[in-house]
């Protein structure tokens, strides 16, 4: 009986075959096959990145394993949207491993606001249950089925790794010799360039900036391109600029904290700079024409002339204008800028995920993408040599030996190195690093949540003849919620903890958000009155 089935069988049994028989050796096996191996990668970086990330680690996995690899990539949203996805997911999985033990108790809001907060390890009034479950989630191989963050700046990563989110790579015992101060430093301009225990690292750098279409900046009168920071807070821009939210996207929010930085520095004066930079900062909210949700979106906007400038991540900017150039015969009209003055140089960097269930592949990816061939992906020309397939990606490298001349002739920007460009702008972490998810919020509170009242304030303080002939009006425009002297205060409103429920943190950001608006209002009546 089994013969005759066996029998019966074997036709179709030669059919499936066929496809597997006559396939040429060295072909990329189909992904949904199950023969090739996975990495899961949660990142907001655009499609080219993406495209040719893959297809340059399916060639040197290929070489090195003499396998197939294939990369998942989920993309929920900007940066901030992924640091909230991957907080809640944890919290989620460890939950759930932490009631599977009935000897761990009950899971209580003490729990959930302690497994995963770093000032549990060094809070001596820390309860008992607070502290094992800090310990029981640092022990554990807790995971969310994604193998590597990719993408998003040094702060939202080293918080991750605080917070027990990101484990060791291992890249610094497999591959010292990247970490020569030669190759990677280990920071540079203020900026941790890597986590020293091997929670993140970074791939390449990054510098803001100020893009511009000349066309539009013509039209406004006064032809002279924005320079500065500064430039973007005049009249002249009012509903011309193109910006993006600060609480979804770590980039622009990052970008804000540079500006901010640079008032500081430029006052000479922590306190006065800090009260000037969040102003500029209301003022360029106030001239926006239209905000999105990804730092991204923002040369395209004025690249096609919705806009007039916007503030830019140096690769976005760097391609935007590229793209310009060929579009119109070598005569663009949309220009990327470094601000005179300085900006500073930031790491773009990754990390491995607690519980990564394709750990070994995303060791490799991490070895391949400080390697050479990964990292001169990201800053030669399609085609060249270890360059991308189609996409100039145009980051440049966070390795220093990368910019000799030998490389100079296939870079896409050959005359730029950020190591240069950004020594003249030092990042002071202590002045705004400790308070940068406080920026986040502030600017939120006093310039997107009453962004209407915001600029119709500005519009009446503009149609009475500027700032200089409305002193009163500018007076309750440029009122702040608090000083930077109470800035450790106003960072202890807005963090959870024993004495701070979510419901105290909403009512402060109300309370900042409802102020603003008042102020404003107050603003409008003053600049009408010619006051």
């Amino acid at each position: 009986m089994t013969r005759k089935v066996l029998i019966a069988a074997l036709p179709i049994l030669i059919l499936l075959a066929i496809p597997f028989l006559l396939r040429p050796r060295g072909t990329e096996a189909d992904p949904a096959s199950g023969e090739a191996d996975k990495l899961v990668m949660i990142t907001a970086h655009n499609e080219s990145i993406r495209y040719e990330y893959e297809q340059a680690f399916r060639k040197y996995y290929r070489k090195r394993f003499g396998r197939d690899v294939t990369i998942d990539f989920r993309s929920p949203g900007g940066t901030s949207d992924i640091v909230r996805y991957i907080a809640d997911r944890f919290e989620a999985e460890f939950r759930r491993e932490f009631e599977a033990t009935p000897a761990n108790g009950e899971w209580t809001a003490e729990t959930a606001e302690a497994f995963a907060n770093p000032a549990v390890d060094r809070d001596p009034a820390a309860s008992p249950a607070a502290k094992r479950a800090r310990k029981l989630f640092l022990k554990s191989d807790t995971g969310i089925g994604i193998d590597l963050m990719a993408g998003g700046g040094t702060f939202d990563m080293a918080r991750n790794a605080a917070r027990g989110f990101a484990v060791d790579g291992g890249l610094r015992q497999r591959h010292p010799e990247y970490f020569d101060p030669a190759v990677i430093p280990q920071s540079f301009g203020g900026d941790e360039l890597y986590d020293k225990q091997g929670r993140y690292y970074g791939v390449v750098l990054s510098t803001f900036g100020i893009c511009y279409n000349s066309d539009r900046v013509r039209e406004l009168g006064d032809g002279a391109p924005p320079k500065r920071w500064t430039d973007l807070g005049e009249p002249r821009f009012y509903n011309t600029l193109s910006l993006a939210d600060p609480s979804k996207s770590g980039s622009v929010n990052k970008c804000f904290e540079i500006l901010i930085q640079q008032c500081m520095a430029d006052a000479n004066d922590p306190v006065a700079g800090w009260e000037n930079g969040l102003n500029l900062t209301k003022r360029i909210f106030a001239n926006a024409r239209n905000l999105t949700d990804a730092a991204g979106k923002i040369p395209h906007d004025v690249a096609t002339g919705n806009a007039a400038a916007g503030v830019a991540i140096d690769t976005y900017g760097f391609t935007e204008q590229e793209w310009n150039e060929l579009q119109f015969d070598g005569k663009p009209h949309f220009f990327y800028v470094p601000p005179e003055g300085g900006t500073a140089i930031s790491a773009d960097p990754i990390q491995l995920l607690r519980g990564a269930p394709n750990r070994k592949v995303a060791e490799a990816f991490l070895d391949f993408v400080l390697s050479k061939e990964g990292q001169l992906l990201h800053s030669l020309k399609p085609g060249a040599p270890d360059g991308p397939l189609k996409h100039a990606l145009r980051r440049p490298t966070i390795r220093r030996d990368l910019y000799g001349a030998e490389y100079r002739e296939h870079r896409t920007d050959p005359g730029y190195n950020p190591y240069e460009s950004g020594a003249n702008f030092v990042y002071r972490a202590q002045w705004t690093g400790p308070y940068y998810s406080l920026l986040r919020i502030l600017i939120k509170c006093i310039a997107l949540e009453p962004q209407a009242e915001l600029q119709r304030a500005w519009r009446a303080i503009l149609d009475a003849g500027g700032p200089e002939k409305v002193p009163e009006a500018m007076a309750a425009f440029n009122r702040l919620p608090f000083s930077y002297r109470d800035i450790d205060e106003a960072n202890r409103l807005i963090r959870k903890g024993k004495d701070r429920t979510a419901v105290d943190v909403a009512a402060t950001c109300r309370a900042w958000s409802e102020g603003a608006r008042a102020n404003y209002l107050e603003a409008e009546r003053l600049a009408k009155q010619g006051r």
